[in-house]
């Protein structure tokens, strides 16, 4: 006879703990103030930290500014002060702006590191002269020398732009046809292969003793250094980003009888431009060095020849007024360059790295 299996029931799951929101009865309690305050804790203290460092930096200012001048003393005193009132706006605003919590958590981390360096610096120049005058001025000095020169930088800042645009942009057309040449066509790779290899290493600050005789003028002359600059690393990508383009891409193009044309600018191009972003980056960290040295060859006006004439002055508050605002402009135009890859390869996004 056989016998019947028993159902052997499934232990029973252990009750779950309760929720400190929940009654026994199934009534809610309403969560305590202080764990909404204790949700923003993050944000409050990255909001509250850039107030602390500005509120640092303007003790260490007053102790120091009995080794500086009275003017500087009073700009910078005024500089700090309306930082601090403004990160203290901020830190009651983000209470209620969500966008600017975000904001603060994010930056206030490294702008109040930055704060605290300027006390440092402060602190070692102006306060106890650790490094010899008037080599390393103090901050306040410097803030000055940006204020009381503040229309000749500006100009000088215009012509180092418009130098700069127009040797990039003539770098990189050359360099996206020469490069494109070169990836795709096996004549033009055979002949261009060894003279990108041989002329494009050499700096193109080496360039400069020939520069000077060849071109009609220091502008032009500049211009071509920039542009040389510029052309080797955005040759080499594009070439090797259209030389890596995948087979199976250009099969299926040639199989819909897809021609010439259409495999070079709908298929090899946008499949190269990670690469040539790549080498759009590099050629603009090149255009910069090349851009500030040119600039000491004859040309009568930008930053790099500002930085000169403040120099042969010993003006060297002027010279770190003039590096804070190649630091500017020069994070400016690469986060431009940043945010148009990001629009450009939207269809890479998630997958980019850098």
């Amino acid at each position: 006879m056989n016998a019947t299996p028993e159902l052997i029931a499934p232990p029973s799951a252990a009750p779950a703990p309760a929720s400190p929101s929940v009654h026994s009865d199934g009534t809610t309690i309403p969560p305590p103030a202080f764990a909404k305050l204790f949700r923003r804790a993050p944000a409050d203290v990255a909001a509250r930290a850039l107030p602390a460092a500005l509120g640092v930096a303007l003790i260490v200012h007053r102790l120091a500014a009995k080794n500086e001048l009275a003017n500087e003393t009073q700009l910078y005193t005024q500089f700090l002060t309306g930082l601090l009132v403004a990160a203290g706006l901020a830190a009651v605003a983000q209470i209620f702006w969500t966008g600017l919590r975000q904001w603060l958590r994010e930056n206030c981390p490294i702008l109040a590191a930055a704060i605290l360096l300027l006390g440092a610096w402060e602190t070692i120049t102006a306060g106890f002269r650790w490094l010899p005058m008037p080599y390393f001025p103090s901050p306040a000095g410097v803030l000055q020398s940006l204020v009381n020169d503040r229309a000749l930088l500006f100009d000088s800042t215009w012509h180092s732009l418009l130098l700069l645009l127009g040797g990039y942009a003539l770098g990189v057309a050359v360099g996206l046809v020469t490069g494109i040449c070169i990836g795709w066509f096996p004549f033009a790779r055979y002949w261009g292969m060894p003279v990108l290899k041989i002329v494009g290493p050499i700096p193109a600050t080496a360039w400069i003793p020939l520069a000077m005789v060849v071109s009609p003028s220091a502008i032009f002359s500049a211009v071509g250094l920039i542009a040389l600059a510029v052309w080797f690393p955005v040759t080499m990508l594009t070439a090797s980003g259209i030389s890596n383009t995948r087979a199976s891409f250009l099969d299926v193009a040639r199989t819909l009888g897809a021609g010439r044309g259409y495999l070079i600018f709908r298929v090899a191009i946008p499949a190269a431009m990670p690469s040539i972003f790549i080498g759009l980056f590099m050629g603009l960290g090149a255009s910069f060095l090349t851009l500030v040295v040119a600039e000491t060859i004859g040309v009568k006006s930008g930053l790099g020849w500002y930085v000169t004439w403040a120099q042969g002055w010993a003006e060297y508050g002027k010279v770190y007024a003039a590096l804070v605002i190649m630091a500017a402009f020069f994070s400016t135009i690469m986060t431009l360059l940043f945010q148009l890859r990001d629009r450009v390869l939207v269809w890479q996004k998630g997958t980019i790295k850098w």
